[in-house]
């Protein structure tokens, strides 16, 4: 290791952020940011460079020799977000639903069985249904804090999928327990880190053996782009990986990369002012007389709160609560009334944004046990003041 590199290891997890991908001075000089580098075609010098690129290839190096295995902006937001979760090696995909398949397709064969926390990102549950079944694969859901985990590995269980905190009502795993019980019996795990852009949670630190992101959300942060991202945490599960993200066809454009890495460089500070914003709305939820319970990790009356207090440095903007009566009609009505919240599926982005929640996917999570309407509120960068004064107008005005 050179003393530069030495140093650099040394640095501060937000500073190594600032830095990761960096591109190097040539002849004195170069740009802070890296170039755009747009190319369908690789050209060689000769057939013996060519042929040299593919042997390099073949044996694992991350060398490019066509355009959708990615240039210099590809390479450094993969070693960014590598470095980001700790990892060994980062692939990029085009939404963070495709980084979900490609674990998924990657590591599960015909006759396998994986087991797969209930409170997981709704569209797994598409994956399995519409293509996993039909490949002979065997999802089975179960809850991670109410069901034994040991009971339920069979001899052709491989795969252990997580989501910390989970979908919608933010229950927080205990991941170091649940990873070495799977990982005590050979399998696979993998969870889903979006809700803390990666920067809050380290779940390979924590005993997973992959990390997923929709890169969509936090990495991002302007709302403006569609990625996904896999982080493995070894050379034997990123050749696993590898096969199936080449035979795929995966990749996604120099562009996005850009957008990504561009994102990354204020992940930190965006995320300390969601956080500091969304706590302020969930405390002022609280107290409205409205809402029977706010969801939301950070609380010190949430359920997860010792674990998440234990396993994560920081919330994210993320925030649902429950009506203590209101029906559903009552609870769009609510979304309506709000005039600073857009309406949107996603979230990440500097706005905020709400929804009501879908009674349907409720009822997967076994934590579920209410019946009144639930509304996720994605709280952005705005000036908090104005964002709980937005949520008192809408209650008066649709309770």
């Amino acid at each position: 290791m050179t003393a530069k590199a030495s140093a650099a290891a040394n640095l501060r997890p937000a500073t190594q952020l600032l830095h990761a991908g960096a591109p190097a001075l040539r002849d004195g000089t170069g740009p802070v940011n890296v170039p755009v580098v747009r190319t369908s075609t690789v050209r060689f010098e000769n057939t013996a460079t060519h042929a040299e690129y593919h042997h390099r290839r073949t044996a694992g190096e991350r060398v490019a020799a066509y355009g959708r295995h990615g240039l210099d902006t590809h390479r450094a937001l993969e070693d960014a977000v590598a470095g980001l979760e700790g990892g060994h090696r980062a692939f990029l995909t085009p939404s963070g639903l495709s980084a979900i398949t490609l674990v998924l397709l990657a590591l599960l064969s015909p006759g396998d069985h994986a087991l797969v926390a209930d409170g997981v990102y709704a569209p797994v549950r598409r994956v399995d249904s519409t293509l996993l079944k039909r490949l002979g694969v065997e999802i089975e859901y179960f809850s991670p804090t109410h069901d034994d985990l040991a009971s339920r590995i069979r001899p052709n269980t491989r795969l252990l999928y997580l989501e910390s905190p989970s979908s919608l009502l933010y229950e927080v795993l205990d991941l170091p327990a649940l990873a070495a019980v799977a990982r005590d019996r050979g399998l696979t795990v993998a969870t889903d880190n979006t809700w803390s852009g990666g920067w809050f949670y380290q779940p390979l630190a924590l005993g997973a053996n992959i990390s997923i992101q929709a890169a969509t959300k936090y990495i991002s942060g302007h709302s403006d782009l569609m990625q996904g991202v896999v982080v493995v945490d070894s050379p034997a599960l990123a050749e696993k990986i590898s096969a199936a993200y080449e035979a795929l066809g995966l990749t996604i454009g120099a562009d996005d990369a850009y957008l990504a890495l561009r994102g990354l460089r204020t992940l930190p500070v965006r995320l300390a002012q969601h956080q500091r914003n969304a706590t302020a709305v969930a405390e002022f939820l609280q107290q409205q007389p409205h809402v029977s319970r706010v969801f939301y990790p950070a609380l010190p009356t949430d359920p997860g709160h010792a674990l998440w207090k234990r396993d994560f440095s920081g919330a994210s903007g993320l925030v649902s609560f429950e009506f203590r009566h209101a029906t559903p009609a009552a609870a769009n009505a609510f979304v309506d009334a709000l005039t600073l919240f857009g309406i949107g599926a996603s979230w990440g982005g500097y706005e905020s944004l709400a929804l009501v929640a879908q009674p349907e996917r409720l009822r997967e999570h076994r934590q579920w046990t209410g019946d009144a309407a639930v509304v996720r509120l994605h709280i952005g960068l705005e000036d908090p003041h104005d964002l709980t004064a937005d949520l008192a107008q809408a209650f008066s005005s649709a309770m």
